[in-house]
């Protein structure tokens, strides 16, 4: 867990190349902090990750592995508006406006997606319009085999509403970009939600500018794919933005689930809200979740939390869990991050079975009420229920060894 106060830094040229480390009297020193890192179109610059990097040493580099080198057919995904088609646009190509207007890739794989996806899929909703219903894009694996690169654009224009479902399901080895721009006074909320098969591979980067007066809502749900990493950016320009960044993982053995969040206070008299909840089961499931929060010298008026919540189900599941806090300026609200990771309640599983509830289905009620709380922020009533009955798959399948 980190907490530092720093100097206001120098404000980077739009789209500019940043370089990955500094100099110290000669002395390299190391990225650590998330707005240091490097951005760049150019997948050359990255160097291919070897696991010692700050972004990286997490992660399984070598399960990544595929997704380090460009898709040569890029034919591993298919794309299909499900519901909401009329407010999907044209495609757009690399440069071609809105595409890039925030987006800067900050790893290699989404640089390489960057590169590789030549049309990216555009959803852009009216001036003014409310959407009633979701927006719902479903991506579909054509083989664990099979190599993708993905660009999507969601653009919220002045004063507009609506909410946007990326599903993912089969397999394949899939490196995605999320580009999200909410106009002044918009209102969108983003959720992911990977079901992928256990041999796929994911990797995303999601980025989101606020405007003013604008609000995003983004959650990530994962439950399937053997390498799962969703990595979201969002960025309260605006002046009175909101941004609420929420995330649920459920890790079975073999599987990685990932999640480097970064929610960074530009405008002034901003919010922000995020809460990750993870639950484990299995030999060698793991979850990695890093939370980094940056208030800028000219967010005055910021009030920003972050938490993160684990629960280990079984033995040899692991959770890792890295809050950090950046603030570059006194005048706030308030600032806060916390992190939990930890077996059962036994004081609750007692007060259950005190009641004449057995000791499985007390085990069950407490997974439940740990995760309905960001279930319910989905705000899909039918979403909701589907991941409130995968959770109770999940939970019928817990394996033996089961934590005490």
């Amino acid at each position: 867990m980190t907490t530092s106060t720093t100097a206001p830094v120098a404000a980077q040229e739009e789209h500019a190349h940043v370089d990955p480390a500094a100099q110290v009297a000669g002395v390299t020193v190391p990225v650590q902090t998330r707005s240091e890192r490097l951005r760049s179109y150019e997948p050359a610059d990255f160097g291919v990750p070897t696991g010692r990097e700050v972004n990286w040493k997490h992660a399984p580099v070598a399960r990544l592995k595929p997704l380090f080198e460009a898709a040569a057919a890029n034919d591993g995904v298919t794309a299909e508006v499900v519901s909401g088609a009329q407010y999907v646009g044209a495609p757009l190509a690399a440069g071609q406006a809105p595409r890039g207007e925030f987006f800067i890739p900050e790893d290699l794989p989404a640089a390489l997606a960057w590169q590789g996806a030549t049309e990216a899929l555009h959803v852009r909703i009216p001036r003014e319009e409310e959407v009633a219903e979701p927006i719902v894009v479903q991506f579909t694996g054509l083989g664990a085999d099979r190599r993708a690169d993905g660009h999507i654009v969601i653009e919220a224009l002045e004063h507009s509403k609506a909410t946007v479902v990326l599903r993912h399901a089969g397999s394949a080895q899939y490196a995605q970009n999320v580009e999200i721009i909410a106009r002044d006074g918009s209102n969108v909320t983003v959720v992911t939600v990977q079901q992928w098969d256990d041999d796929a591979i994911h990797a995303a980067s999601h980025q989101a500018r606020v405007d003013r007066d604008a609000s995003v809502r983004h959650i990530v749900v994962s439950f399937g794919g053997g390498v799962v990493r969703v990595n979201p950016n969002l960025e309260l320009a605006g002046a009175g933005s909101n941004g609420e960044m929420y995330g649920l993982a459920y890790g079975d053995a073999g599987q990685h689930l990932e999640s480097q969040v970064y929610l960074h206070h530009k405008g002034v008299e901003t919010t922000g809200d995020v809460l990750y909840k993870g639950a484990l089961q299995g030999e060698s499931a793991r979850t990695v979740w890093i939370g980094d929060v940056l208030i800028g010298p000219d967010a005055t008026g910021t009030d920003s939390y972050e938490a993160n919540r684990n629960l280990v189900l079984t033995n040899g599941a692991r959770a890792d869990s890295i809050p950090n806090l950046e603030i570059q300026t006194g005048d706030i609200k308030g600032a806060g991050h916390a992190s939990a990771t930890g077996r059962f309640d036994d004081e609750q599983l007692f007060y259950l079975q005190a009641r004449g509830i057995s000791e499985e289905e007390a085990r069950r009620l407490v997974v439940l009420g740990f995760l309905a709380e960001t279930v319910q922020k989905i705000g899909i009533p039918s979403l909701e229920e589907e991941l409130t009955a995968l959770i109770e798959k999940e939970l019928a399948a817990t394996p033996d060894g089961a934590a005490a």
